[in-house]
């Protein structure tokens, strides 16, 4: 081999090396273990879990050119009984979506939160976990389910079929935007203004109008902010203002209000108002989480909710915690939970 040729092959093989760690990738693997024993007065001692539990898979590969291709997979489970979560919901129930990152933002397709249901858990004292003792899955969204079009038992706040955009963050303004297809995916029938004979939407319907959903987003300093928008699959549109404060290192605010109009499929009392307030406070190796809010349907009874909650640090990946909360609308119920949470 002469110098010549022997020089091509060492910047051949320099160059195809160059190219293969500009296109490394990386993947992760994460989740958590949350376990507890909560009993609501209106019913017996029950093992189950605060948190969501997630066995999750996400990984980054760079394309070159500050473009990043990105992937996240991710199961959600119930350890009391080591099945996946829920009796109809997907396997990748938590997210599964691809997509590009680069300068222009980052977009994914899949299955994922809608831009304001997951923009909207920073501002909820429980910080957007299923807890009874929270407030995100009814109050902070004033009753309202981003899917009523698929199948029952989904869960009330992702959607599939969809494409997720998210700008860069600049000043501390984020616009995130989600919008589905029309695909029809599995609904049970909902007859709405129609007939049992002719239901507005009948079973696996194809829909009317694509979902969509919106929030904007500030960070900035102490201070925190929301404004949201989302219309459903059946139309249903819920609207939603909040914002939040780090009054000290130790104490931060929270507070939303909302509104969900579901007059597409209800001819009166269509409207529902809820408010929520609420802090965390750490205190030691713990933190205080308290909260107080009110749902207010037309023609139903007032949803009123007061919950406090303490967690405690074991270490920085698991901690104890314990729930009270009573919540009064046509009958009161009283809930109190302990248990331990653990991420990986």
């Amino acid at each position: 081999m002469n110098k010549a040729t022997a020089s091509a092959a060492c910047f051949s093989l320099m160059a195809l090396s160059a190219g293969y760690a500009a296109a490394q990738s990386s993947v992760t693997v994460y989740g958590n273990v949350d376990v507890g024993v909560s009993k609501r007065s209106d019913s017996t001692l029950a093992v189950g879990r605060r948190d969501n539990n997630r066995l999750g898979f996400k990984g980054v590969e760079d394309l070159g050119g500050d473009l990043k291709a990105l992937f996240q997979l991710e199961i959600r489970y119930d350890p009391d009984i080591g099945t996946v979560e829920g009796k109809t919901r997907p396997l990748f129930q938590g997210q599964s979506r691809v997509g590009l990152q680069g300068a222009f933002g980052t977009v994914r397709i899949g299955r994922g939160l809608t831009a304001l249901q997951d923009s909207s858990s920073a501002f909820e004292p429980w910080r957007g976990v299923p807890s009874t003792a929270g407030f995100q899955t009814d109050l902070t969204v004033a009753g309202y389910n981003s899917q009523p079009l698929d199948p029952a038992g989904s869960s009330a706040n992702r959607w599939s079929n969809a494409v997720f955009y998210n700008t860069p963050e600049k000043g501390g303004f984020q616009l995130n935007v989600t919008v589905a297809t029309k695909e029809a995916n599995g609904n049970p029938v909902i007859v709405g203004r129609g007939t049992t004979a002719k239901p507005q939407y009948p079973a696996n319907a194809t829909l009317e109008s694509n979902p969509y959903s919106v929030s904007g987003t500030y960070r900035g300093g102490i201070f925190g902010a929301m404004l949201a928008y989302e219309r459903n699959a059946a139309e249903t549109t819920l609207w939603s203002v909040a914002g939040s404060v780090q009054a000290n290192p130790d104490v931060k605010l929270v507070a939303s209000y909302q509104k969900q109009d579901q007059s597409h499929t209800m001819a009166t009392n269509y409207d529902t108002k809820a408010w929520v307030t609420g802090l965390n406070w750490n205190v030691g190796l713990g933190t205080i989480l308290a909260g107080y809010g009110q749902k207010s349907p037309d023609g139903l009874a007032k949803t009123k909710q007061t919950s406090v909650g303490y967690e405690y640090n074991l270490s920085t990946r698991t901690y104890l915690y314990a729930d009270l909360s009573r919540r009064a609308a046509a009958t009161s119920v009283n809930f109190y939970g302990v248990g331990i949470f653990h991420k990986f």
